[in-house]
């Protein structure tokens, strides 16, 4: 053997222990950007910043609650538009907290988000626009050096009950996916969608501005993890159209967590960040999304994680974490079962190719959750 092969085998070897590491790093800089005159900060990564100047910043939301903070070293302009697509229907802007160049504004005297020059409170769009848009117009910030807002619906940080759907594996079936998302609309007090990943075929650039242009059509935001299909030949490149591929919200007294298993593995940087979400959200009904399950239900296509030892390990951390239902996608069925004693369902739906094992072909879940009455209730509805 070649001296150099000898050296060469065990670098080789250590770089594939990790083959999410880039996007784990990468996950940490979504929702942070600097423009000459500003700074933005998404608090948890909760949305890709699209493009950001000293006077407007545009969004991509990859959950239904923001916080975001603003600040101009040199002073702000009079006047900021703030534009956030994927956003939730009834999205309001509310400040809350500013500071001068040389003083802390009181919250009763910050600005409100204002249709005009006046600071009337509403908003320059109340409505969520044709392209899943919300649009916000802030006056009267000259000489400000912060501003911290939120942008979410009104009375959801306090527990309530509502729905939600969840849809995977959309993948070569985007050109029929609309007729998904027309049931989706179809179902009354579904709040927003949530992905399990293989949203294309190919993870390219085209493929993904082609999924979100689809998503003009569908009345709710689609919140979502990637999968392996995403990966293509950058690996980061569905951070810069949708977000994170791991984080976790909040949402009606709700927990969310979604994980990056798009290479049939977790980075150990995420288990950190995992361990964090799973103590915080131990007194709530804690939902996990991912798209490689740890371990395949039914053994057929090997389709879980690389290392059986992972997937007991990973299993072990959402038991113990109180987890109380998970969802999968990356096999492209139904299934229904339990991995450690917590609810789990695999729903890879979205059209492509089926593996007709349960005879059910293109389908999503619809999830009734009750933080208040600590319940979760799945149910499929069936689209073919």
């Amino acid at each position: 053997m070649n001296p150099k092969q000898v050296l060469f085998w065990p670098l080789f070897a250590v770089a594939c222990l990790r083959p999410a590491e880039e996007r784990a790093e990468q996950d940490q800089q979504i929702g942070q950007a600097d423009a000459a005159a500003v700074e933005v900060q998404v608090a948890g990564g909760h949305a890709a910043v699209w493009s950001l100047a000293e006077d407007a910043l545009a969004l991509w939301a990859n959950a239904p609650r923001l916080q975001i903070a603003l600040s101009w070293p040199a002073g702000a302009p009079d006047g900021f538009t703030i534009d956030v697509r994927n956003c939730m229907p009834a999205a309001e802007l509310t400040v809350l907290s500013a500071a001068m160049l040389s003083a802390v504004m009181p919250s009763a005297a910050v600005p409100s988000a204002a249709a005009g020059s006046e600071a009337t409170g509403t908003l320059v769009s109340g409505t969520r626009d044709a392209i899943g848009g919300c649009h916000f117009r802030l006056t009267g910030l000259a000489r400000m050096r912060e501003l911290t807002f939120a942008v979410a619906p009104p009375d959801t940080a306090a527990p309530s009950a509502f729905q939600f759907a969840v849809l995977s594996d959309v993948q070569e079936a985007i050109d029929r996916v609309q007729d998904i998302y027309r049931r989706v609309a179809a179902e009354p007090g579904v709040e927003f969608l949530l992905g399990a990943g293989d949203l294309t075929e190919r993870g390219t650039a085209a493929q993904l501005e082609r999924f979100q242009a689809e998503l003009e059509q569908l009345p709710v935001p689609y919140y979502t993890t990637l999968g392996n299909h995403e990966l293509g030949r950058s690996p980061t490149l569905f951070h810069q159209y949708f977000g994170r591929g791991s984080q976790s919200f909040d949402y009606r007294g709700v927990r969310f967590t979604l994980l990056d298993s798009a290479s049939a593995t977790i980075d150990p940087v995420v288990l950190d960040w995992l361990d964090t979400w799973l103590a915080e959200a131990r007194s709530q009904l804690h939902v996990v999304a991912m798209h490689i399950p740890p371990l395949d239900p039914v053994g057929v296509r090997n389709g879980g994680f690389a290392s059986r030892n992972e997937a007991a390990d990973l299993l072990g951390r959402l038991a113990g974490g109180g987890v109380d239902l998970t969802l999968y996608g990356h096999i492209h069925s139904y299934y229904r079962f339990e991995n450690a004693g917590i609810p789990a369902y695999i729903s890879g739906g979205g059209g492509a190719v089926p593996e007709r094992f349960d005879q059910i072909g293109r389908h999503f879940l619809v999830v009734d959750a009750d933080p208040l009455g600590s319940r979760l209730q799945v149910r499929v509805v069936r689209v073919d």
